[in-house]
């Protein structure tokens, strides 16, 4: 091999010992930068203590928020609660009613107690603490009585959003409450025709501006839903009291309530629900209807985030 030769084919063999030196620092100092790996990811589901099986969505890590729908509607309801304040750095989770969603349906165990004891497996087997309940619409029974079962040891807050409670049939000490023959007029409509119910009385669930695809969104999501949870929820958000659980509410309490909600009407039910809850807040949102996560989106997270990061 002559001179030169020798000379390019050292220079050569130099280079490529450098590139390999460069790469391997460039290596560490990659594998230094990668972020620390996120918290083990469970399964996406829990077993009730009856054995029904319970779809979770459980996204990012921080501080716990769990969001519970209201009736017919599953956890891709709060979809953009969910999204916004997951990018504030919290972890929100939101499970499927039984009967609802991806969850299974059992045939029974509609009535709040139950239900409860859903939430409290959710809760538990998910191992949270010093979590923020969001409810809406029927759910602030489940977690008014989950309360009552369970107590507030795990719980930071609630809110309630469009609630229903505290109780909706009227009696001698609850005069404007509905007729007991109303709610089982309207759960016989169901039973004859949800589709048909459900198209009849979904508009004043939104807003004029919601749009067609967002009104179509949400009647899909309503229409998945078993038709036995469907009556047996209905009765049972109708007709349960809840006057004597929540005064024992003992965390920070946020109601946020349309002043035209239909389905459920603020003085009938966000204002007394405030009432009866020690220390709530109650915000009243001026032309919010019944499907405030999805009518006033802003407005909702904004308020949500107040309330679980205070200042």
């Amino acid at each position: 091999m002559d001179k030169e030769a020798k000379m390019n084919r050292r220079t050569l063999l130099g280079m490529a010992a450098a590139g390999a030196g460069v790469l391997a620092g460039t290596g560490a100092a990659v594998a230094a930068a990668q972020p620390r790996p996120e918290r083990p990811r469970p399964p996406d589901q829990v077993s009730a203590r009856d054995g029904t099986r319970l779809f979770v969505r459980d996204w990012g890590d921080g501080a716990p928020v769990l969001f519970l729908a209201g009736w017919t509607l599953p956890s891709d309801f709060w979809g953009y609660q969910m999204a916004a304040l997951q990018a504030q750095g919290l972890r929100c989770i939101a499970y499927d009613r039984r009967g609802h969603g991806q969850s299974s349906d059992p045939g029974g165990g509609y009535d709040h107690d139950t239900l409860a004891d859903d939430l409290a497996a959710v809760i538990e087997q998910r191992g949270l603490s010093g979590v923020t309940l969001v409810g809406h619409s029927m759910a602030s029974g489940e977690i008014a009585r989950y309360v009552a079962r369970h107590g507030t040891g795990r719980i930071a807050r609630i809110a309630l959003v469009g609630p229903t409670t505290p109780f909706l049939v009227q009696t001698p000490d609850n005069p404007a409450g509905l007729p007991r023959e109303v709610m089982a007029a309207s759960r016989a409509a169901i039973a004859r025709d949800f589709p048909g119910q459900i198209g009849s009385q979904i508009g004043p669930f939104f807003t004029a501006q919601t749009s067609p695809d967002m009104v179509a969104w949400v009647k899909a999501m309503m229409l998945r839903t078993s038709l036995q949870a469907v009556i047996e929820c209905a009765r049972a958000l109708q007709e349960t009291d809840f006057r004597r659980d929540l005064p024992r509410i003992d965390v920070p309490a946020l109601i946020v309530h349309g002043d035209v909600d239909r389905s459920a009407p603020l003085d009938l039910t966000g204002r007394p629900t405030a009432e009866l809850i020690p220390g709530a807040r109650l915000v009243v949102v001026e032309g919010g209807p019944h499907g405030l996560p999805v009518t006033h989106v802003e407005r909702l997270n904004a308020e949500l985030l107040r309330f679980v990061r205070p200042a």
